[in-house]
């Protein structure tokens, strides 16, 4: 019997011990904390739908900078209660940049909840940081007090300090990591002077006197979060220009002229739905956040989907973003509105307004191609079905649109573009599949916990 409480002792030495090795996952954590899921996401989706304000009101916040802005906040979002979910790991070492995030004392009881109001209040404030207004910061900081006062009831002392500061602690560390991935700060210089466009027949050229310089055109060199998000991502070289009315490249300036000039009322309707101005609306990357936030919402994910569901989707449009630029810098190529006005009919005009930036591919369809399997992997079978109504543009004054699943609704916002005479339909077909692309490494290239609420 004496032998027998020995070995069980020595089993239970070594268990022990092995729950504190240094390793990014947590087991020794969770057994005194709690879960993850245990928590409301309440508190994290508010967060990003403040997010939403703040984008659309602060100067220097194009779609770049503003998928880059919702990227870190989302990754901060996650680290900052990974410990708290079971078999989770961090994202330390599985995405560029980020090595070495603050782990909590295993011996230590953590909340969860608080962690995450510190977290991603401190990263909100770093990533707007010198352009914030006073009004935003201090919604920011309302926002946190009220949270941690609300969460802190019934709470040890000890426990909410503790809370607060390892969240705060992993904050700085990922707002460091993003100091050197390119973009820093990139709102205070969007345009990227200097930058001299090539003098080819088939570049872009200004479509509004008041902007004569195009976005971020150096955007395709930011270090993304999944390497093989721009290494491997790419878009195969666009039909060849010409002016030949004969042409290939000619029949598909036409399809738009075409286009534009015969659209219903309904593809009008769609064209400004889905247009996403910066500083009319919190951009493109902002609408796929709204619609994730409604579908957290709708199916009553805990703190622990929420968190995980916002990282994956950060990641992805931040990286999307990144692989456009590239592909658009590359070839540089002209918008329709120009090469129609030039070669087809000098009076043509577009429903909105043509983005400074070239045509291929389009910013829209990577963006909704990256989202869509995003929310088919968190909310579907894999097939890609989900009865689902888009309240996010009641905000701006539009009527709501309902689609049976993820996909048609990533297709109506690449379409869009074309309905709009923003694109040539090939900007929105390789867009589409590209972002797609990006959307799965996402998935697949990154390990993430499973069975998630």
């Amino acid at each position: 019997m004496k032998k027998i409480y020995v070995l069980s002792l020595l089993i239970l030495i070594v268990f022990v011990t092995s729950c504190h090795k240094d390793n990014n996952k947590i087991v020794s954590t969770l057994s005194i904390s709690g879960a993850t899921n245990t928590f409301s996401s309440d508190q994290i989706r508010n967060y990003f739908s403040l997010m939403c304000t703040i984008t659309k009101n602060t100067k220097g916040f194009f779609p770049p900078q503003a998928a880059r802005a919702y990227g870190y906040v989302g990754i901060a979002a996650y680290e900052s209660v990974v410990n708290g979910i079971p078999g989770a790991l961090s994202l330390s070492g599985q995405v560029n940049g980020l090595s070495a995030v603050p782990k909590p004392n295993s011996t230590n009881q953590y909340n969860w909840a608080i962690s995450s109001n510190a977290a991603i209040a401190d990263i909100m404030r770093d990533m707007f940081d010198l352009n914030l207004s006073a009004a935003n910061r201090a919604t920011i900081d309302s926002t946190e007090n009220a949270n941690l006062a609300n969460l802190s009831q019934g709470v040890n002392t000890d426990v909410i300090n503790r809370s607060v500061k390892y969240g705060k602690d992993v904050a700085a560390t990922i707002y460091q990591a993003s100091t050197t991935d390119g973009g820093h700060q990139s709102y205070l210089d969007p345009f990227q002077l200097p930058y001299s466009l090539p003098s080819v027949d088939y570049c872009w050229v200004p479509t509004n006197p008041a902007v004569p310089n195009p976005v971020s055109p150096k955007w395709g060199s930011n270090r993304p979060f999944i390497a093989a998000n721009v290494s491997s991502v790419t878009p195969p070289a666009p039909t060849v220009y010409s002016t030949d009315p004969g042409s290939a490249f000619y029949a598909m300036a036409m399809d738009v002229y075409n286009q534009v000039k015969n659209n219903t009322a309904d593809q009008v309707e769609i064209v400004k739905f889905w247009a996403d101005d910066p500083f009319n609306t919190c951009t493109p990357t902002g609408h796929t956040f709204n619609i994730m936030i409604q579908l957290l919402k709708e199916n009553h994910a805990t703190l622990e989907k929420a968190s995980v569901a916002f990282a994956k989707l950060a990641i992805a449009e931040n990286d999307a973003f990144i692989s456009c630029w590239k592909g658009k810098y590359q070839y540089v190529l002209i918008r329709p509105v120009s090469y129609i006005k030039k070669y087809i009919d000098p009076k043509y005009t577009t429903v909105i307004g043509t983005p400074p930036f070239p045509a291929y591919s389009s910013g829209h369809s990577y963006e909704a191609g990256a989202g869509t399997i995003i929310f088919t992997n968190l909310f579907t079978d894999g097939s890609g079905k989900y009865d689902f109504t888009d309240y996010s543009q009641l905000q701006y004054g539009f009527s709501t649109r309902h689609y049976s699943n993820f996909n048609d609704m990533a297709l109506e916002c690449a379409n869009s573009r074309f309905y709009g005479g923003i694109h040539y339909s090939a900007d929105n077909t390789e867009g589409l599949k590209l972002g797609r692309m990006v959307g799965d490494n996402v998935n697949k290239m990154i390990i993430w916990p499973t069975n998630i609420r």
